[in-house]
């Protein structure tokens, strides 16, 4: 375990002919994390401005991001870094030329999206009238004819009938779509019958041919128009891989470029002065002033500040970066997740290293999902190389490790038991000879001995006891790193109230119950009892009300811990399920040959395994982080720390 690494506060002042020296070499360096400037009405300082070539750089950063977004530009494995000096000498004629590339090629697909689009609503016209596939024409520029085409609910030629029969009726069977020409004269009365049939009318296209012709030219014109696309796309395709390095590192000059032009706006300025001020790491400081004194001639004062490690306000404002060995590191992604630690506080990266993915192997303990879920993780690793995915793998990948180890110990490999049990855990009598008097001799719980492997399904209570048995151990060491960082916040009597004082209460209650059930001592019961009182005595000095009022909780914490078996448990019976639906009722032999019913099995088998196995990230993970959050964090974790950012960057596509 290890508190985070250790800050330095320092000022930094000089005369403002020195600030852009010392804004390009306080980047460089990646380690200042710069506190912001905040003006007063009694300062002579103000926030600055800033600095003149920003305005430029912003624009041509907004017209590169652009550029790649349109390109669609990202890392290959054939990205290489180019040189600072070569990006900045070609940025100007070459974005000018790439734009002009991107304007021309943009236009040309622009055009054709639109024209694809004026297609494909030019079917959509068509197509209800491709069942008659009478020519357009023949639906308008009528004189003394009216022309009806649409969709009814129901057509009744009958009522039709009744008003005249000087008409032209189009339908195709099965379809309510229809086309009828009747007479002017009766226009009116035919219009208001369809209304009252659910008349919805489709205008036919203004053209001319017949539909099943014009769609077969529409078709042949799109099926042009997308070679064109596909053409201008293997043009884009082209220009991201003539221009997406430089693209990468134009992006990352600017943007390295707009970071100093913005760093005046967070520090005091006056006519002739700056002044900053910041946190860097302690191990680093030296070699910050010597750097900052080189570049800038010494012409820049840095002092150190002190920090009152009493005021919480003045810790707080500290910025916290992790600082654990390489094997803890993963699980700073898990504490990142729940808050960084005070300043003051012992980061609980290394203690989740552990106590994770033991609670994790503990709840899932199959020797089979172990070794399924490791293999993901590690293919995981080679082919994603995203930084935010990694520290997941490596968390998942010692989550299985551990359930691996525990998959051996329960004896338990994808819902088969193993040595010698029968479904479900039951232990066959008899299988090794002497073994069953050899163990009866080891009975935690009656009618429960004590085996290898522990078999969770027939040792429920054995394992509830033991897992509460943890609990209560897991919650008493959060209790002793408690009282180190309150040591270190507050000193140590008021740490030995607050923390030591639960495990007295817990040595005296304990040591009672024992002393009455098993030692017969009425002597001491009362002696421990007198521990007890006094540990709730100095719990009420260390903490006020607030401690003796959540005692009651400590028991409901060390009950939590009793889920773990439970959680377990539910995955062994979906596992087991899962295998005596799919071969539970197979009576099968080589000779029969490879069957369906085969099939079907291996199917279920495949697919219930797998539905399981996410079941197996999801499940125990949720529980192993909530007995870490809830029940070990509260008793020796606050947390709320602020994020260490040091004014600089990670350069990737540039060098100099």
């Amino acid at each position: 375990m290890s508190y985070p690494k250790r800050m330095t506060k320092c000022i930094l002042a000089g005369h403002k002919k020195y600030l852009q020296p010392t804004i390009d070499v306080l980047h460089d360096l990646d380690v200042l994390h710069v506190e912001d400037f905040v003006e007063g009405d009694d300062s002579d300082f103000t926030i600055g401005v800033p600095v003149e070539y920003g305005e430029e750089v912003s624009r041509k950063l907004v017209k590169v991001r652009s550029i790649s977004n349109v390109l669609n530009v990202k890392p290959t494995a054939d990205t290489v870094p180019m040189k600072t000096s070569v990006v900045e000498s070609d940025l100007d004629k070459k974005l000018d030329q790439i734009d002009a590339e991107i304007n021309e090629n943009t236009q040309k697909m622009s055009k054709l999206d639109t024209r694809v689009k004026e297609i494909e609503a030019a079917e959509k016209e068509l197509i209800p009238f491709l069942g008659l596939d009478m020519d357009l024409r023949n639906f308008r520029g009528y004189n003394n004819l009216a022309v009806f085409s649409g969709t009814v609910s129901s057509l009744n030629e009958s009522r039709l009938l009744e008003i005249t029969d000087a008409y032209e009726l189009h339908n195709e069977p099965g379809s309510k779509f229809f086309v009828l020409f009747v007479s002017k004269k009766y226009e009116k009365e035919v219009a208001t019958l369809l209304a009252d049939m659910g008349y919805r009318e489709t205008r036919a296209p203004d053209k001319a041919g017949k539909p099943s012709v014009l769609l077969q030219e529409l078709d042949a014109e799109k099926s042009n128009i997308h070679a064109q696309l596909e053409a201008l796309s293997a043009t884009v395709s082209e220009l991201n891989q003539k221009y997406g390095n430089f693209i990468l590192a134009s992006d990352e000059f600017l943007s390295i470029l707009s970071e100093k032009s913005e760093l005046p706006l967070r520090i005091a300025t006056s006519d002739h002065a700056f002044v900053l001020e910041g946190y860097v790491p302690t191990n680093d400081y030296d070699a910050f002033v010597k750097a900052v004194g080189v570049k800038t001639d010494n012409g820049v004062f840095i002092e150190t500040q002190k920090v009152d490690m009493h005021d919480p306000k003045d810790v707080a404002k500290i910025p916290i970066e992790f600082e654990n060995k390489k094997w803890a590191r993963p699980m700073e992604t898990l504490t990142g997740i729940y808050s960084r630690p005070k300043y003051t506080e012992l980061d609980p990266s290394p203690i989740l290293a552990i106590s994770f993915p033991l609670i994790y192997g503990m709840i899932l303990g199959d020797i089979g999902y172990a070794l399924i879920l490791m293999s993901v993780a590690f293919l995981v690793l080679k082919f994603m190389k995203s930084d935010g995915i990694k520290p997941l793998m490596y968390v998942l990948i010692y989550c299985q490790i551990s359930a691996l180890i525990f998959g051996i110990i329960y004896g338990e490999f994808m819902g088969f038991p193993l040595a010698g049990y029968e479904s479900h855990g039951m232990y066959t009598p008899g299988l090794i000879p002497g073994w069953d008097t050899y163990i009866s001799n080891f009975a935690l719980v009656p009618g429960e001995p004590f085996m290898f492997p522990i078999h969770r399904t027939h040792m429920i209570m054995t394992m509830l006891i033991a897992t509460a048995v943890f609990g209560f151990l897991h919650l008493n060491f959060g209790f002793i790193v408690g009282f180190f960082d309150v040591k270190n916040e507050h000193g140590f009597k008021h740490a030995f109230f607050e923390k030591i004082s639960w495990i007295v209460i817990e040595i005296g209650v304990i040591a009672a119950v024992v002393a009455y059930y098993l030692l017969h001592s009425n002597l001491l019961v009362g002696i421990f009892a007198i521990v007890a009182v006094a540990g709730l005595v100095m719990l009420a000095k260390g903490e006020g009300i607030k401690g003796p009022v959540e005692l009651p909780s400590l028991l409901g914490n060390i009950m939590s811990y009793t889920r773990i078996i439970a959680v377990g448990l539910s995955s062994i019976y979906i596992a087991s399920t899962v295998n005596d639906i799919a071969f539970g009722g197979i009576i099968w032999s080589p000779a029969d040959g490879f069957s369906l019913l085969v099939i079907v099995s291996l199917v279920i088998f495949i697919l219930g395994h797998s539905l399981n196995c996410i079941l197996s990230i999801i499940a125990p993970g949720l529980h192993a982080l909530r007995l870490q959050y809830v029940e070990l964090f509260g008793k020796f974790y606050t947390g709320g720390g602020r994020v260490y950012k040091p004014f600089g960057h990670n350069k990737k596509y540039t060098e100099e």
